[in-house]
């Protein structure tokens, strides 16, 4: 059985100094973890193929298969406000790109598939735990509707790599619209080399932003990233997603979420929730992440000054204008999933004070963000303290539902939906099952043990977050306080 992969490298086309070229490492003795198939077949690969042991040395990278052109991206980056000009592919590929059934092209990246000139003092590879945790965040970030890269295929390599202590190595196939990010347009402002910043700028435009290209490549570019942008990041909000490490090469341009590292999932609400054990002052803190949004897209308006007028200067006051369309965008965006977590379908003044007053009193009384939302999709317009019992008994003082509850359900009667829609509708934006930490945790542990059981029960659960499963009631339930996962690690 012949694995055939139809390449098709766009990437690979631009000049020699956007990259450098090279084979991945071969591992010893490389064994499939899991294989993302419903995945494989939407991007036209025959996943019986891929699971032979041809199919399986491709995917750790041990074998290149026909038309793959692999190469490390350049790019620099902001890291925690610090720039560092050269940061690059350091343990990844780009082996090509393929167009799946859908039509969409799509980039086939192994992660952990050795060093690179990019490496700086790292080793190039990945351990078990951090491959496995981006399969199991992406898929369900995927099945939450939130543009995301993908997981195609988590292969163990049969090497040891070594971190605070011995683990096994793996390498994730990540699977994405584009691996461009922030990053790269300010490794080549870094160097005013202005030939590659028109060029990746047309690239960008043409693979992800085919029907902007009539205006000025420049300001359509800015102007198409802020608006994916402000879209994204209410999503994250949304459901109470923590990226952790939101610097500017983990900023793609393909609009999707890439590189999840330290993230989780938020259970009890608090605004400054913080995770990641690399972010000691809260930069990336939940409520912070608009605002590192917003802070990431003036550097690459930066970084695009020298396209925008013959002097970079007289460009500033046009592309300050475009990032400051931002937080106009993103609040309305936010506004409206909100609305929708609320059961509203109708647009009114005062929506935006409702949540936030709901908001103020979970973390108030460390509501659980997801249950919370989804115990609304459950209760009658009207009702009280028995009826309410679902949402009012996850705060530690129910009173501070009670006071809020009547609100909601006189803003629920100027709907002219019935209960039975409003209900369904809700449903089918607040999941019941998420990412929770703990459980992450517990699967990535017995992983490393060649236990998959829980894995497979944690990806069954988040493959179908809206859906009510009696049987999975665990993965929806917070972690007990001996279970508490509260902090996260970038695992490489």
């Amino acid at each position: 059985m012949t694995v055939a992969f139809d390449f098709d490298n766009t990437y690979a086309r631009l000049p020699d100094r956007f990259f450098h070229r090279q084979d991945p490492a071969s591992w010893p003795e490389p064994r499939l973890i899991r294989l993302n198939r419903p995945l494989a077949e939407t991007l036209g690969l025959d996943p019986a193929a891929l699971e032979t042991p041809e199919g399986v040395e491709i995917l750790a990278g041990r074998r290149v298969p026909e038309g793959a052109e692999p190469l490390a991206m350049a790019y620099a980056g902001h890291q925690f406000g610090g720039f560092s000009p050269q940061l690059g592919d350091g343990r990844a590929l780009l082996l090509g790109e393929i167009v799946g059934t859908d039509g969409v092209r799509r980039d086939v990246q192994l992660k952990g598939s050795g060093k690179t000139p990019f490496s700086r003092m790292g080793d190039g590879r990945a351990a078990i735990g951090p491959v496995l945790r981006e399969y199991v965040v992406s898929e369900g970030m995927h099945a939450l509707g939130v543009p995301t890269t993908r997981a195609l295929a988590a292969v163990a390599t049969g090497d040891v790599v070594v971190r605070e202590t011995p683990l096994p190595g793996a390498v994730l196939v990540r699977i994405a619209r584009g691996h461009v990010r922030v990053g790269t347009f300010q490794y080549f402002y870094a160097r005013q080399d202005v030939d590659a910043l028109r060029l990746l700028t047309d690239y960008v435009l043409s693979r992800h932003h085919p029907g902007r290209e009539g205006e000025t490549p420049a300001h359509a570019l800015l102007d198409a990233t802020v608006e994916t942008q402000a879209s994204l990041l209410a999503q994250w909000m949304s459901f109470g997603f923590i990226h952790g490490v939101m610097n500017t090469d983990n900023m793609s341009l393909a609009g999707e979420t890439i590189d999840y590292g330290p993230c989780a999932f938020m259970e009890a609400y608090h605004p400054g929730t913080v995770y990641s054990s690399i972010d000691a002052h809260g930069r990336y803190a939940y409520a912070n992440q608009p605002k590192a949004a917003h802070w990431n897209l003036a550097q690459l308006a930066q970084s695009l000054l020298p396209l925008m007028a013959e002097d970079p200067d007289a460009a500033i006051p046009a592309a300050q204008a475009a990032v400051d369309r931002f937080p106009t965008l993103y609040e309305a965006e936010w506004l409206a999933r909100f609305r929708a977590k609320l059961g509203l379908a109708e647009a009114k003044d005062g929506d935006d004070a409702l949540a936030q007053e709901l908001l103020t009193a979970m973390a108030e009384n460390r509501a659980d963000f997801t249950l919370t939302f989804r115990a609304l999709s459950r209760l009658p317009s009207e009702g009280g303290a028995e009826t309410d019992a679902a949402a009012r008994d996850l705060f530690v003082d129910p009173t501070a539902f009670d006071a809020w509850a009547p609100r909601w359900r006189a803003r629920l009667a100027e709907e002219r939906r019935t209960e039975a829609e409003r209900q369904a509708a809700q449903a089918a934006v607040n999941p019941l099952f998420i990412p929770r930490n703990h459980l992450v945790e517990e699967a990535l542990s017995a992983a490393e043990k060649d236990d998959l059981a829980p894995l497979d029960q944690l990806l069954d659960a988040l493959t179908r977050p809206f859906d009510d499963r009696p049987e999975l009631e665990r993965h929806a339930l917070p972690a007990a306080p001996e279970e508490a996962v509260t902090q996260t690690f970038c695992g490489t």
